[in-house]
């Protein structure tokens, strides 16, 4: 129903802030990331919204960019995990630090977040991994696919904002040096800081 809100951000408390549009005041709750992202109180702000609509209560979520809105989106879908809980998700990890920690299954980060235990980390794993990694390859992918694990590692790089053709210039050497997606990623990693 809303997309986005651009209004003046008259009030920050926690994960809770106000923009003022129109003459009305709108509650949003954000996570820790988008807050840390907000101009100074008086600015003017765009957040993209999510609304959930219950009967017994109305939410307004708000997030400060698009691939945020996106992961929240994905979280939610698993079982278990609602609005609230994937603001404290993302208020724990950047949507980038979180999709290469599922892409990874890194369930040991993720059960560090506040308020995610280990069952629901492997759940987010084993519900997002191959959705992560199928849109990636949908959005970047290109004539000839490499599969299986450099491709895990090639998603990975692209979701720390390495272009397609960064990544898998990184990836492929890492493969001769590495077999477990870990290692290959810490030493793709370690090419690209050289």
């Amino acid at each position: 129903m809303f997309s986005y809100i651009r209004g003046r951000l008259t009030e920050v408390n926690g994960n809770s802030v106000t923009i003022e549009t129109g003459g009305i005041g709108y509650a949003v709750s954000v996570s820790d990331n988008t807050a840390y992202k907000l101009p100074r109180t008086g600015a003017e702000t765009l957040l993209y919204l999510y609304l959930q609509v219950r009967e017994d209560e109305v939410g307004l979520y708000g997030f400060i960019d698009r691939e945020e809105k996106e992961m929240f989106l994905k979280l939610i879908q698993i079982t278990g995990i609602g609005p609230k809980a994937a603001i404290g998700i993302l208020s724990g990890m950047t949507p980038d630090k979180l999709a290469i920690a599922i892409v990874t299954n890194d369930v040991k980060s993720i059960s560090k977040i506040k308020g995610v235990g280990k069952k629901t980390a492997e759940r987010m794993v084993l519900e997002l991994k191959e959705k992560l990694a199928a849109e990636e390859i949908e959005v970047f992918g290109s004539g000839s696919e490499p599969s299986g694990l450099m491709q895990d590692a090639i998603n990975a790089l692209r979701t720390l904002g390495l272009t397609q053709a960064e990544a898998v210039k990184a990836v492929e050497p890492a493969m001769r040096e590495a077999d477990t997606l870990e290692d290959v990623i810490r030493n793709a990693l370690r090419r690209i800081n050289s």
